[in-house]
């Protein structure tokens, strides 16, 4: 670098430091609470309550796995909303790990399993006054699977709880 001043040059070394960028560490970054909600109240969707939920405890996603009692594969695919069905022990868990209701974690598939699928798809013939056998006529569903479903045999699948039942209960 040079410089003239009063008709005189002057120099000055100019000096170059390196040095290395160092990536933050994988668990740092975790525990770092992502900025795009203020507030819990903002989060729309259970998925992204378990996130923020996590971070704002500076927890990882393998230690809410190990104290929940499954893989961290299984609790990711939670986080991510690609988990189809979540077992109530589960969410109970987490909602006492996280200190939230248990139904603010669950997507309506889960609520409805969670608060009983028999209990309620009976609840709902009921209300239209009709028996077993004829309910299931009239809904195009198989008798043996309306009967396990109210009987909780058998898990309704997701797809089959949209098709009849997502309008009645939410």
């Amino acid at each position: 670098m040079c410089r003239t001043e009063d008709g005189n040059t002057r120099y000055a070394p100019l000096y170059i430091h390196t040095f290395r960028l160092i990536a933050p560490h994988r668990s740092q970054k975790a525990l770092q609470p992502s900025g795009q909600y203020r507030g819990y109240s903002e989060i729309p969707c259970g998925p992204e309550r378990l996130r923020w939920c996590r971070e704002q405890n500076g927890l990882l996603q393998r230690q809410v796995a190990e104290y929940i009692g499954i893989s961290r594969q299984q609790y990711m695919d939670l986080e991510n909303g690609t988990a189809g069905h979540c077992p109530n022990e589960i969410v109970d868990k987490l909602a006492k790990l996280l200190d939230v209701p248990v139904f603010d974690l669950l997507d309506d598939y889960n609520r409805f399993l969670y608060e009983g699928q028999g209990k309620l798809i009976q609840e709902y013939r009921t209300r239209l006054g009709l028996g077993k056998s004829a309910f299931a006529k009239q809904y195009h569903i198989p008798a043996r699977s309306l009967s396990a479903w109210e009987s909780e045999q058998k898990r309704i699948s997701r797809t089959s709880w949209e098709r009849y039942f997502m309008t009645q209960h939410t």
